[in-house]
């Protein structure tokens, strides 16, 4: 049990908002160490687990290449198109961005999409700048973040919600996998999936529903910020004037 402690590292380095990579690294460390396994083990360890999950690193190589993508107006472009269609607003939108992402992550088309690949260069700013088409005006930061946050949401309950129908998803295999060894049943794929598709269609309804009230959020709230900065002085500040104003004129 004294292996566990390794948790106890990722608790505490995560409480103190240490980076996750060090944190883990060390995590790891300590617990190898704590397993009696030599430095060169452990070290061999890291090597098997980063060669045996290199497909997680895939990062590193398409991050570069949205920056780049970004870098030559990519999010200028989405822009742009996004006002051409005069009628579309950021709710209907993300909106239809839900479902084509529900329906592709249940035909199991997962990569397609995602918040770095797709919703930061492409979904954020066509969502943007069809708010402010809407709105009439720039948005504040904090309606931006709220646009940006609602189009990764878009993107992350349609494929939570859309991928557990598509048969061959990990977690359907998993879950298949465990209740026929644990309790000895013959439990199907397929019936797990057409149980996740009321499920998806209610997570697109109740979350389209949410999406296609944001317009409305936005013009109200747009609509609070302009009145804010168009109100009359304070009356200490009126009063303090109208009071320099009479000794100027006594002089």
């Amino acid at each position: 049990m004294i292996v566990l402690l390794g948790v106890l590292v990722v608790i505490l380095g995560f409480v103190t908002r240490r980076n996750p990579v060090l944190v883990v690294g060390v995590a790891g460390i300590v617990t190898g160490l704590l397993g009696r396994m030599n430095p060169q083990e452990v070290l061999a360890a890291f090597g098997r687990s980063f060669a045996d999950s290199r497909s997680v690193t895939v990062f590193a190589i398409v991050l570069p290449v949205i920056g780049l993508l970004e870098r030559f107006g990519l999010r200028e472009q989405a822009r742009t198109l996004i006002g051409r269609l005069g009628k579309l607003s950021a709710g209907r939108f993300l909106t239809v961005y839900l479902l084509i992402r529900q329906v592709t992550a249940a035909f199991g088309l997962n990569s397609i999409g995602g918040p770095a690949q797709t919703v930061r260069p492409l979904v954020a700013p066509m969502a943007e700048a069809a708010a402010e088409r809407t709105t009439g005006g720039p948005l504040p930061d904090r309606l931006r973040e709220k646009v940006r946050s609602y189009a990764a949401s878009s993107d992350t309950v349609g494929v939570f919600f859309g991928e557990d129908c598509f048969i061959a998803i990990g977690s359907i295999l998993l879950i298949t996998g465990f209740v026929n060894s644990t309790y000895h049943q013959q439990l199907e794929p397929t019936e797990l999936a057409l149980w996740a598709i009321p499920l998806a269609v209610c997570a697109l309804v109740i979350h389209g529903a949410r999406l296609l009230l944001l317009d409305r959020k936005l013009e109200r709230e747009m609509a609070l910020h302009a009145a804010e900065h168009e109100l009359p002085l304070p009356r200490q500040a009126t009063a303090s004037r109208t009071n320099h104003g009479a000794e100027e004129a006594g002089k």
